[in-house]
């Protein structure tokens, strides 16, 4: 069966299909941009709008700072922590190179400050202040990092100190960032604000967020960004448009203006040439099933979650939406149970299937019910 765009029914018996291609997992649009790892990713639907080797392992540098603020808000939102809570400076943390907050062997300093450090200033002496009151160590705070990493489904990602210190063990995904990113603004929507805080002072001494997209007007409210000799630079950045959030990640360009004229660039591009469409709602009847053999003649045939779909908007215009299924159902059918499957495609776009299930239970026809239908359909034909 053949729904239009606008879902009116144009009846096909077909088959019902046995492969499941589970959505979000979109066919990423062919877009040309000069980071040598690239990934944007829909919040909503989950869906992949732009991906160039975001499987590839690469160095997150301070981008990895966005892992651990996660392992500080988690425990601020369980209450392990509070934003009051202090954590003491240690000569390593005092003395560590590269960006800082600028703490003092012996201090003790707030968590809120050091979040601020860590996000704004991407200080790394506040990282390792944070690792070693939370694990004892920077080793064994990353060994949980990782842990926490993979919990996410991070599954390319391994941590081996807090800040993003060059280290050729510590290696990621553009893809895993973005599923970092996801998950802090899903998870700690009260804590993520601290990632669009364009400045800081701590010490007297002032620092602005480095995320270039925060000054553009483009909708951005975090995250990170980082750089090193190995790494080239890059950013994990979020944008919200009209309700609509997305997750852009770029690694291994040659400048810290690439980085910012290649992020606001593809941001551009993916609210530009992607739209969001809502096909069905979560339990709302796609079609009718004819049923052989059964109490009732037919049953509603349902989808059980809403369909949102990320899709380009030129592909939208030739989006073709069909069922499969088997015609007509054999008796008895059980409510919930799979009987169908929905198939969206359009050109240059990875096809989806949904499955869908019965709405009622059907019972099957009793012994003189079957005889009598099976006259009928020898008489007239199946009417079904």
């Amino acid at each position: 069966m053949v729904l239009d765009n606008f879902r009116r029914a144009v009846f096909t018996p077909l088959i019902l299909a046995v492969g499941f291609i589970g959505y979000p997992h979109s066919q990423a649009s062919a877009f040309e941009t000069s980071a040598l790892q690239a990934a944007v990713v829909d919040m909503q639907t989950g869906a992949t709008l732009l991906q160039k080797d975001a499987d590839t392992a690469m160095f997150p540098a301070s981008m990895t700072k966005m892992m651990t603020a996660y392992m500080l808000f988690e425990r601020i939102k369980t209450g392990g922590l509070s934003l009051e809570d202090t954590f003491p400076v240690s000569e390593k943390a005092w003395r560590k190179g590269g960006s800082k907050m600028f703490v003092k062997v012996g201090d003790r300093v707030k968590v809120e400050d050091l979040i601020r450090g860590i996000v704004v200033q991407s200080g790394n002496d506040a990282t390792i202040v944070v690792a070693e009151g939370i694990a004892g160590s920077e080793s064994a705070f990353a060994d949980l990092m990782t842990e926490k990493a993979h919990e996410l489904g991070m599954s390319g990602t391994t941590f081996r100190n807090a800040s993003g210190w060059p280290d050729p063990e510590h290696v990621t995904t553009a893809r895993d960032l973005a599923t970092l990113a996801v998950a802090t603004i899903r998870n700690f929507p009260d804590l993520y604000k601290y990632y669009s805080e364009k400045s800081f002072t701590y010490n007297n001494i002032k620092q602005g967020n480095r995320n270039p997209l925060l000054y553009k007007g483009v909708g951005a409210d975090g995250l990170k960004t980082g750089h090193t000799e190995a790494s080239g630079y890059g950013l994990t950045g979020s944008a919200a448009r009209n309700g609509r959030r997305l997750v852009v990640v770029v690694n291994g360009l040659m400048s810290v203006k690439a980085r910012s004229s290649e992020s606001e660039r593809i941001i551009d591009w993916a609210y530009r040439s992607w739209g969001n469409y809502k096909l069905f709602s979560r339990g709302e009847k796609v079609i009718d099933a004819n049923v052989w053999l059964g109490v009732k003649e037919t049953a509603p045939v349902l989808i059980q979650n809403d369909l949102l779909i990320s899709m380009p908007r030129k592909a939208r215009k030739k989006m073709k939406v069909s069922v499969k299924m088997q015609d007509p159902i054999p008796a008895p059918v059980v409510a919930g149970a799979k009987i169908a499957t929905l198939v969206v495609a359009a050109p240059d776009f990875e096809t989806i299937e949904i499955p869908l299930v019965a709405g009622i239970t059907v019972k099957r026809l009793g012994p003189v019910g079957r005889l009598n239908e099976a006259v009928r359909h020898l008489v007239w034909g199946n009417k079904n």
